[in-house]
């Protein structure tokens, strides 16, 4: 399997390259050159198999270069239980006769992220063994919230790497933060930007396409590489517990096999929702897509419309990771619904970043209304659905998976569509305990790691063990940086 550059499909390099490059140095997004397609057959073998050996024999279908044997033995490190605190890893939760909830917060930082970044680092040692890299590798990564915990416990101490972690300053929950900046490692750094996620991402990309720092850090012996999902070794372990989450419901007689299910992602950067997408081009029999956002709505306009258009107010939200008005993977979902026309594509790429926005083809258009629905929830909303699933439901959930539950509940009133639906649930509640705890009728006692104890006493809910190991532990780094001053802080990091 071979991949190529949304901007440019006459590069082709391998799956080991495409990992180890994380972005087309043209700015593009790394992408299959042709995607799989699965049926009864494969699902049936995949029913009653674990959660590794799923990953594993997805992820052969697309790195080619990797044995499946190799991928199997990566899929038990990242997703065993010295890893993951439930042995189905991303277990499904039944709400109803006919939804379900996916929950993918079950790993090392309680958050989705895990699901791809116990598996990245371990694709990307093997890459630069395949590829003879004998460099070390600066993972540079801008996060909204999760990420950045995510990919330092993923690399920490990992031989040839280093990485550097980007934050808005203030636009992560203090749980969130705490994690970031105690986290081990002699090979981790972290620092906040004065800015928002798209100012940290915009950053990030900036460093990456910059030849002089690319040739000064070579000249270091260092070369760049991304752990964000628009690194094709994030998207595709994503892949993975879609398809997994249909074999569930299909092991537990819920659906018979052939039977549509509906999905609703709660989603910023579009990198959850497009694992799903690809899922279902593959040939996972998936009704609708659901789309769900937060008040930052660029998405929904968007799928609605066809008009994508970052021009608007940022809002700092009780869902920090949803806070993103530049969603980098839907230049994957273009780049295939354009019948791959790179050309098309970068047109619309370049006038995002002269203009902030753009306007789509009608077939493209035409394909988003049947593909997709759209919707968001404000913040009253998210409260309110937090409220009433723990108290109809005995559910507890965080403000991301409240978003996703809510858009859900719109779809089917909008629509009237009794397929069954998974709803995807990002984060443990108590990564957001202080609005967990309004949202529930509690006045919150203190903040950040100190509300831990206060919403277990309320719930009884168990506090992730790795988030309980907060309390008390002391920040390592205090670092913040303007805008401007990323490169630099990049350059200082590897000297």
């Amino acid at each position: 399997m071979k991949y190529y550059s949304t901007r440019d499909s006459a590069l082709r390099i391998g799956g080991a390259e495409a990992v180890k490059m994380g972005l087309s140095r043209d700015g593009g997004l790394l992408t299959p050159e042709t995607i799989p397609q699965i049926g009864a057959d494969f699902l049936n073998s995949l029913v009653h198999a674990s959660y590794q050996r799923r990953a594993a024999k997805v992820m052969a279908l697309y790195l080619t270069d990797y044995s499946e044997e190799e991928l199997l033995g990566f899929a038990e490190n990242a997703y065993g239980p010295d890893k993951f605190d439930h042995p189905a890893a991303a277990p499904l939760r039944k709400v109803d006769g006919s939804t379900h909830c996916l929950e993918l917060w079950h790993g090392p930082t309680s958050a989705f992220k895990d699901m791809a970044l116990q598996m990245l680092p371990q694709l990307l040692s093997a890459a630069l063994r395949k590829t003879g890299e004998d460099k070390t590798v600066c993972i540079l990564v801008a996060t909204s919230g999760d990420t950045g915990k995510a990919a330092m416990e993923g690399f920490a101490d990992v031989p040839q790497t280093r990485i550097m972690v980007f934050y808005p300053r203030d636009g992560v929950s203090d749980v969130q933060k705490a994690q970031m900046v105690t986290q081990e490692g002699q090979n981790v750094g972290v620092c906040a930007v004065a800015g928002n996620f798209d100012d940290a991402q915009a950053g990030v990309k900036r460093i990456f396409s910059d030849e002089a720092i690319r040739k000064t850090l070579a000249d270091r012996g260092y070369f760049l590489s991304s752990a964000n999902s628009i690194n094709w070794g994030r998207i595709l372990p994503q892949v993975v517990y879609y398809i997994s989450a249909y074999c569930d419901l299909l092991r537990d007689g819920e659906i018979k096999m052939g039977d549509k299910v509906n999905f609703c992602v709660p989603t910023g950067n579009f990198g959850d929702i497009l694992a799903a997408y690809y899922a279902k081009r593959m040939g996972l029999p998936v009704g609708r897509l659901i789309c769900a956002s937060n008040c930052n709505d660029v998405l929904t306009d968007f799928l609605r419309t066809g008009v994508y258009d970052r021009n608007r107010p940022f809002h700092t939200t009780m869902s920090p990771s949803m806070d993103i008005l530049v969603s980098s993977n839907l230049e994957r979902l273009l780049f295939d619904l354009s019948g791959e026309n790179d050309a098309e594509v970068r047109g619309y790429m370049e006038a995002l970043n002269t203009s902030g926005t753009y306007e789509v083809s009608g077939t493209i258009k035409a394909a988003l209304r049947e593909q997709f629905w759209a919707g968001f929830c404000d913040e009253a909303g998210t409260s309110e659905t937090i409220a009433r699933y723990y108290k109809e439901y005995g559910y507890l959930i965080d403000t991301h998976t409240a978003v996703a539950a809510q858009v859900m509940e719109q779809y089917r009133a909008a629509t009237g569509d009794g397929t069954p639906a998974v709803f995807v649930s990002t984060a443990s509640p108590y990564k957001f305990c202080d609005h967990v705890l309004e949202a529930i009728g509690e006045t919150p006692r203190g903040s950040g790691v100190e509300l831990l104890d206060q919403l277990h006493g309320k719930t009884g809910v168990a506090i992730p063990k790795r988030l309980a190991a907060l309390k008390g532990k002391a920040p390592r780094f205090d670092l913040t940086a303007e805008k401007a001053e990323m490169d630099g802080v990049v350059l200082d990091f590897l000297k």
